[in-house]
């Protein structure tokens, strides 16, 4: 999905290879996090940004896609 710099984005993906990092950015974010991922899914240091093992990035982007939000 593209998004210009200045639009307010819901999520940014960080990291690449074998773990990911993804950072809520708005209230939206962090509700989806919460209802779809948990603190308690795993070992969670940075919540709620969560780190997301590299064969599960597609699925969960997809979800926060059908729910409308946004990812850069």
């Amino acid at each position: 999905m593209d998004v210009s710099p200045n639009t307010e984005v819901d999520f940014i993906l960080q990291g690449g290879s074998s773990l990911y990092i993804l950072k809520p950015m708005t209230d939206a974010g962090v509700a989806w996090v919460e209802e779809h991922i948990g603190q308690d899914n795993g070992y969670q240091p940075y919540f709620p940004a969560v780190a997301i093992e590299h064969r599960y990035v597609g699925d969960i982007l997809a979800g926060i896609s059908a729910d409308g939000l946004s990812v850069r």
